[in-house]
């Protein structure tokens, strides 16, 4: 009787899906940005609002975090999955910042490779987090996309190691090679946090089947 006057709240799938949109948008916008590095700065601008929508989103779920009483998960684990999330585009929005603030006006190739990967792992988020709704029901379906997204994770190191060395080995002016170092270190942060998701994703899925 008493579980029956608690407020129960199940607006954090929505906030989830909300935040994945906001990743791929994020995600979308940087391949555009590499593509079309004349525009950088006004499109990086866009790119932190996006951030910034990402954050309120954050906040407003912390906030319905402290005020529910009944969770459809563990609280720690809301807390984590929303906060990576908003990692993802963090990491994001700093390497967009990068490319017009060092005024790089030409792509690497191996830059529009990690974007195009980076965008992929975000789309698989997105498809992770609009499983949540029926976990039961998608276990194997998460499974499978958290495995999609370790494999897009590796192939993205495998190109950054590669691209970085060569850096290294090619270019003789440091300060392009600093900033594109940078560059680099920001994208493999986001799929990194975007394999971070998919792992808090499928150890809530699991205990709940």
């Amino acid at each position: 009787m008493f579980e029956a006057l608690l407020p129960r709240e199940y607006g954090f799938f929505d906030a989830f899906e909300k935040q994945a949109d906001r990743i791929v948008e994020g995600a979308k916008l940087f391949e555009e940005i590499i593509d079309n590095l004349g525009s950088a700065h006004s499109m990086a601008r866009r790119m932190k609002e996006i951030e910034h929508e990402a954050d309120l989103i954050t906040h407003q779920t912390i906030e319905m975090l402290h005020k529910t009483f009944v969770t459809p998960f563990d609280r720690e684990q809301i807390l984590h999955l929303i906060t990576r999330m908003d990692d993802v585009l963090d990491s994001i929005d700093a390497a967009a910042e990068a490319l017009w603030l060092y005024e790089i006006d030409e792509p690497l190739a191996s830059s529009k490779e990690i974007a195009k990967t980076l965008r992929l792992a975000t789309e698989q988020v997105r498809e992770a987090v609009l499983a949540m709704r029926n976990m039961k029901k998608n276990v194997k379906r998460i499974k499978e996309i958290s495995i999609e997204i370790n494999r897009l994770e590796n192939a993205t190191d495998a190109v950054l190691r590669t691209a970085i060395a060569k850096l290294f080995k090619e270019s003789k002016d440091p300060l392009f090679v600093m900033k594109w170092k940078e560059i680099y270190e920001d994208l493999e942060n986001a799929t990194d946090r975007c394999e971070d998701v998919a792992n808090i994703i499928e150890g809530v899925v699991l205990e709940s089947a």
